[in-house]
């Protein structure tokens, strides 16, 4: 079966600053896809996040590039397999320079907390109860 792929594009202001702060929440920068304007980070099998200078982002658009630290552009969701692992990554993107963005969200059945990475960009961690997505 074909599994469809979703590829984030998303504007840095320091590419190097971005790389680390995504290897250091756990994830590699794959080098077929990278180079000195984009770094191509894989999050999963089927999710691949694009980080680009400003100047190469521009070449993909003709709108202004927002400055998410001012404005939001997207709110980006990741699953998390536990409610341990919705913490971890939040406590890693705030150990890698991160900071910690709305409230704490814990519904029993679902629980998630957000960040904002380097560029302001908002990540949202999720956790839900299978036998709840199931039922």
């Amino acid at each position: 079966m074909y599994q469809q792929m979703i590829f984030v594009n998303l504007a840095t202001d320091d590419l190097d600053a971005s790389k680390k702060f995504f290897t250091e929440l756990g994830y590699t920068i794959n080098p077929q896809f990278s180079d000195d304007t984009t770094a191509s980070i894989p999050l999963s099998d089927t999710i691949v996040t694009l980080l680009h200078t400003r100047e190469k982002y521009a070449v993909f658009t003709k709108k202004e590039i927002v400055d998410s630290k001012q404005s939001s552009e997207v709110l980006l969701a990741l699953s998390a397999e536990s409610r341990e692992k919705v913490d971890e990554m939040v406590e890693k993107a705030v150990a890698a320079g991160g900071s910690v963005t709305g409230e704490t969200q814990d519904h029993g059945f679902m629980y998630g907390r957000a960040f904002e990475d380097l560029d302001g960009h908002t990540w949202e961690v999720v956790w839900m109860d299978p036998a709840a997505v199931q039922g």
